[in-house]
């Protein structure tokens, strides 16, 4: 039988479990394109502009930012509920770990935006 840990919730740890099987699809592909589709790999900071052009590469490799950084912090949160805190503890606890996530992802997504603008402007 399937069990979740209390105060985790069946929607947040289901998320957890679909999120890491989209993590490692994505990591298999990025590793895959990235080090044995490239001839020779993605070597050179130019390489991996003019890869970043590709319209579906931002877009993968955004999701398998936005996937880790979830996945990451309610593993996290997982690993803290063990501690058994407080309900105030862990309100704190979810206010910084949203906080630190939507942190996280906007500089991730900010600094692959900046890629793909670098990479076109080289077209």
């Amino acid at each position: 039988m399937i069990t979740t840990k209390p105060n985790e919730g069946y929607a947040l740890w289901l998320y957890k479990i679909i999120a890491g099987c989209f993590i490692f699809v994505l990591l298999v592909i990025h590793l895959i394109v990235n080090h044995l589709v490239a001839p020779g790999g993605l070597l050179t900071y130019m390489d991996v502009l003019q890869y970043y052009t590709i319209p579906i590469v931002p877009i993968m490799e955004i999701a398998f930012l936005l996937f880790a950084v979830s996945h990451s912090l309610i593993g996290i949160r997982s690993i803290i509920l063990d501690l058994n805190p407080t309900i105030s503890v862990l309100r704190y606890l979810d206010w910084f770990l949203i906080v630190l996530g939507i942190g996280a992802s906007v500089y991730g997504i900010w600094l692959v935006l900046v890629l793909v603008s670098r990479g076109l402007s080289l077209s």
